[in-house]
């Protein structure tokens, strides 16, 4: 159960990213209430995952896959640039998200 706890914490955490980038610094009282209520979930559900996570991995391994999302995201929905450099950064990522789950952590 706690892989889907960290998988909506992950999703709300994406959220949170897209939802802060449309307040235009906290001034678009609706996605400023998107960006709020959406950190307060994701924060909730990383906790509740982190119950059988130890603390840094999990919250190396939501911050990880949450920063994939966001700039993968950023790629489809904004058009923004996805060259080998930020490529090659994900899979760093990847790769240090399964040396944590094959370090036997979670």
């Amino acid at each position: 159960m706690h892989w889907l706890y960290l998988a909506v914490a992950v999703v709300f955490e994406i959220t949170v990213a897209i939802a802060a980038g449309r307040a235009a610094g906290f001034t678009n009282l609706r996605w400023t209430a998107v960006t709020l209520v959406s950190g307060a979930i994701a924060t909730y559900f990383l906790s509740l995952a982190l119950l059988t996570f130890d603390v840094g991995v999990g919250y190396a391994i939501w911050t990880s896959i949450s920063g994939i999302g966001i700039v993968l995201l950023g790629a489809v929905l904004f058009g923004q640039r996805l060259d080998w450099r930020r490529i090659a950064g994900i899979a760093v990522i990847i790769a240090g998200v399964v040396g944590l789950q094959l370090s036997g952590a979670a």
